[in-house]
């Protein structure tokens, strides 16, 4: 279903893009909206990757036929109530914390998150309403104790966030209208195709499993596992060779690489909370949402296999988004008003 996971590698061309959703359509009949990361097939030059302005084509309106299906948005006021499974530093968590409050903050350097959220704020329900323009950190549920294992089926996913809306003592609160349930995962937790195209995703719980129909997302830190399939383009892959990673912008490669996927899977989750709201193709099972059609893509001149113009620091790392105290590097979304890809680092804006 929905690619949650910022994929920070250059697209497929579009034949192998297609033939890849197709057979993938089949293996996720059950399965939550996937995001998924580069393409092992595919070898482009190693320049190309981070420059490349001269090629100004973000997304293609051509091909793009995004619709919407009637089915709701989280137009008010979003929580994002977050569950730290497995082992983290305080560190890793303040990261994290800062680029969800970052969301909301108009008073941030621009380019801001906070700009990068006002293109998902175009979108609308049938009534006309915006998506909130207030997304807030939530409560925060932590299980250090890895309660549900160190591998985790997506199914079993459900269960961790269960376990966290009813728990004995200071439970999740239940928010099915307006809230969003984060879970994730840290370098030591390995959760079904995590690493095999697959970095994060978004769905919705079930009853029979949860009692409440949740909208929620998994993320998981790459750091150990897969850091040049899911922290590109703070690691490279293999496959990559001669290639330099960038320098992450707060010194945690998986980390670093986990906003991004946060990103894309809150703008989907925002925006398809259901998987019946706004997304591209025909089918549900699999649809193609707002940060999907913007995979790899960071900046001007981003497509193929190009992510744009970063901007870079005097510290050297690389970074499009500045945040209320951090820079982060997040891909863009999907503007259906103009019918490209678009961020508040455009240099044509």
């Amino acid at each position: 279903m929905s690619h949650g996971c910022v994929r920070r590698h250059p697209a497929p061309p579009l034949p192998l893009l297609l033939l890849t959703l197709a057979a993938a359509s089949l293996l996720l009949l059950t399965a939550p909206v996937a995001a998924w990361r580069p393409w092992p097939n595919q070898k482009p030059n190693a320049t190309e990757l981070i420059f490349g302005a001269s090629k100004k084509y973000e997304g293609s309106s051509e091909f793009v036929k995004l619709k919407y299906h009637m089915g709701p948005v989280l137009t008010a006021d979003i929580s994002v109530h977050t569950i730290w499974y497995g082992t983290w530093r305080n560190p890793q968590k303040k990261i994290i914390r800062e680029f969800i409050n970052s969301i909301s903050a108009a008073d941030s350097k621009h380019p801001s998150v906070s700009g990068w959220w006002k293109t998902v704020q175009l979108y609308t329900d049938q009534t006309g309403s915006n998506i909130s323009r207030t997304v807030r950190l939530g409560e925060e549920k932590n299980d250090r104790f890895y309660s549900h294992g160190k591998s985790l089926t997506r199914l079993s996913i459900q269960s961790v966030i269960k376990s966290a809306v009813t728990a004995s003592t200071r439970p999740l609160p239940i928010n099915p209208k307006s809230g969003l349930y984060l879970l994730l995962t840290s370098d030591d937790v390995y959760v079904q195709d995590f690493c095999q195209n697959v970095c994060g995703f978004h769905y919705f719980t079930f009853p029979s499993i949860v009692g409440y129909t949740l909208p929620y997302a998994w993320v998981g830190n790459s750091a150990k596992l897969c850091p040049g399939t899911c922290a590109y383009p703070f690691a490279v892959p293999d496959y990559i060779p001669g290639m330099k990673p960038l320098r992450s912008p707060n010194g945690d490669v998986g980390v670093d690489g986990m906003i991004s996927i946060i990103g894309h899977e809150v703008a989907e989750l925002a925006t398809n909370p259901l998987v019946n709201a706004w997304y591209a193709g025909g089918d549900p099972i699999f649809p193609v949402e707002i940060a999907d059609l913007c995979e790899g893509i960071y900046g001007t001149g981003g497509g193929g296999s190009y992510t744009g113009q970063m901007l870079n620091g005097a510290d050297g790392a690389t970074y499009n988004m500045n945040g209320i105290r951090r820079r982060f590097l997040v891909q863009w979304v999907w503007n259906h008003v103009v019918n490209y890809c678009s961020g508040p680092n455009a240099l044509d804006q």
